[in-house]
């Protein structure tokens, strides 16, 4: 029988998500995919996936999740929370195995926004379009087109028996600003594409997985601030009319009608999708040039995941068979001579 993952309480920015859909944007399908794809892969190199298998995406708020049916190994990477598995803690980027009947507890996200619960073998499902990826907006994605809710049961293939469970040692996150490329309509706000790059950003409560809205001073447009529709990448920042960012992320509609200022070049897309609501950021603009010497590092980086892999000190041991060993051997009373021998000169000769 195949085990599950029972979905306790969850907020409604959970859902399953994988690296996207790719290959149809020009038909206006919209690509979704992690928010973080640096922390999806790392929670995924943990249970021996491929980087982008689907898994779960948990927002700032938490929430739990039961193993039932069998053994699942899971692993944790992304925002800081605290995360609990019964008594014990389970930290960030180590795989866990967890007990038929176990539940693990993640609180809201300490820093950071979202947190990606892996799955040995990966969330089971049909793919939409090529992925498994959430898009509520459009009904896409599986094993259910909308976000996890109480109840969902979420197919998983049993864990394997593993001799010592793993960890990854991963560099500190960076406190840089964003680094951008600018345009590719940059030439419709003038000298206020200054004040974009030296001005400190506050990220709104009303951003999404669609689009972040930053708060700040105002960046006017030259002209108006409507433009024939074109394409759009995601972190393409586009200037609304009440001058105000939006920096498009994975949700995004494929085109839009607002002039854009500058593109978050892509290994940076997942500390900006990290940003807490009310929190700070600023950006800093880099050439095309050095944006591709920043993406062959940042593949090579991925690629690199598996070979940073360590084992960690505790064994993947059964807890059943260890209750039931006499690990102790024979057991003595200090009060009863019969059940010990008293040490003897001899005893204390050297050989």
């Amino acid at each position: 029988m195949m085990a599950k993952l029972v979905i306790g309480t969850v907020s409604p920015a959970t859902s399953v998500q994988d690296a996207g859909r790719f290959g149809a944007q020009r038909y206006g399908l919209t690509q979704s995919g992690a928010m973080d794809a640096l922390a999806l892969a790392c929670a995924n190199t943990l249970v021996g996936n491929s980087p982008f298998t689907a898994a779960i995406e948990v927002g700032p708020l938490g929430g739990t999740f039961t193993a039932r049916g069998g053994a699942l190994r899971v692993a944790l990477s992304g925002a800081l929370r605290q995360a609990s598995v019964g008594a014990r803690a389970l930290p960030l980027n180590e795989s866990v195995l967890l007990a038929d009947g176990e539940s693990l507890t993640l609180t809201p996200a300490r820093t950071g926004s979202f947190t990606y619960l892996a799955l040995e073998g990966g969330v089971q499902g049909e793919p939409v379009f090529g992925s498994l990826s959430v898009n509520m907006r459009s009904g896409l994605g599986s094993p259910y087109p909308r976000p996890l809710q109480a109840g969902d049961e979420i197919n998983v293939t049993d864990a394997q028996v593993l001799v010592h469970e793993r960890k990854l040692e991963l560099p500190t996150t960076s406190e840089q600003p964003i680094r951008v490329v600018m345009g590719p309509q940059d030439d419709e706000f003038g000298q206020t594409t200054e004040l974009f790059l030296t001005s400190d950003w506050t990220l709104s409560a009303a951003s999404d997985r669609m689009g972040f809205r930053l708060e700040g001073p105002v960046i006017k447009h030259n002209g108006g601030h409507n433009i024939v529709s074109d394409g759009t990448v995601s972190g393409s920042i586009q200037i609304p009319g009440n001058g105000q960012p939006l920096v498009l992320m994975p949700d995004r509609g494929t085109t839009g009608g607002y002039p854009k200022i500058a593109t978050v070049i892509g290994p940076d897309l997942g500390r900006l999708a990290q940003t807490q609501v009310g929190k700070k950021l600023r950006f800093k603009a880099i050439t095309i040039a050095e944006a591709h010497a920043e993406a062959r590092r940042y593949a090579k980086f991925l690629a690199s995941l598996p070979s940073l892999l360590r084992e960690t000190r505790g064994s993947a041991f059964n807890l059943d068979a260890l209750q039931s060993a006499n690990v102790a051997g024979t057991a003595v009373s200090a009060m009863d001579s019969t059940t010990w021998q008293p040490l003897r000169a001899n005893d204390l000769t050297t050989p």
